[in-house]
């Protein structure tokens, strides 16, 4: 284990839309500086996860949420403030939209909008996420340019240096799927394995074989349910605890 320190303590989780379950009392945690991989079927929970994580869930009408989930011992139900909670956690979506702005004020909106105007201030800070999403010193020279114009491997970067920008403790990667070439593909990797240092990622993926490559440790959900959770070797082994699991990753069904 990376870190023994809980960052995330999931317990007896529930929720309901209507009278559909999409999560069933799981219970598990999260801890600091790990990647994390979530693995499973379409409709089994993994992006209801993170609405959760963050309270983005309460934006869905309708919705039943039960159990608690705490993030540095803290019940995120009884936080003063939900905006300092969803500034802990950045968040990357499952495609790359850049913001219809430059590629320096896609990383500078944010901080801006929580009150940071000094100039020297906010090109420190789009440098400093640049740098750490790998894309610097394509982009330096052509930071007025706009994001949108950027390459699909390029804005996946800007991402998530936007998502870097109000300095986040967990980083949320929402069915994050790398739909470049392999040699992006693993600079992109790279960067989340760097990351892993300085944040606690959560890696919401459709790809089994990223989680294998990424993740300290991956929970396999199923129709709502935590199947299994352990070290991503013994997932990916020849025997990990549930036969489910073992046909899933290995594309038996999914």
């Amino acid at each position: 284990m990376p870190n023994s320190t809980k960052k995330i303590e999931i317990s007896n989780l529930t929720v309901k839309y209507g009278q559909v379950a999409a999560i069933k009392g799981i219970s598990f945690d999260i801890y600091k500086n790990e990647i994390i991989g979530i693995i499973g079927p379409a409709q089994s929970g993994k992006s209801t996860l993170l609405k959760v994580i963050n309270r983005t869930i309460e934006f869905v009408p309708g919705v039943a949420v039960g159990g608690t989930v705490k993030i540095d011992g803290e019940d995120t139900q009884k936080v003063k403030s939900v905006h300092e909670l969803r500034r802990k956690i950045g968040m990357v979506f499952p495609l790359p939209v850049g913001l219809p702005l430059s590629i320096y004020d896609n990383v500078a909106f944010a901080p801006r909008m929580a009150g940071t105007r000094n100039k020297a201030q906010l090109d420190e800070l789009v440098e400093r996420c640049l740098r750490q999403a790998a894309l610097w010193d394509e982009v330096k020279d052509r930071l007025d340019s706009l994001g949108t114009k950027l390459s699909g491997g390029q804005q996946q970067r800007l991402t998530i240096a936007r998502a870097l920008s109000h300095e986040p403790e967990i980083l949320c990667l929402d069915e994050f799927s790398i739909a470049v070439d392999p040699v992006t593909t693993m600079r992109i990797e790279d960067v989340l394995k760097e990351l892993r240092f300085q944040v606690t990622i959560i890696l919401v993926t459709n790809l089994v074989q990223q989680a294998r490559r990424l993740a300290n440790r991956t929970a396999f959900l199923f129709n709502g349910d935590l199947i299994e959770i352990d070290r991503t070797d013994v997932i990916f082994s020849e025997n990990p605890t549930d036969k489910r699991t073992y046909d899933y990753v290995n594309g038996i069904f999914g």
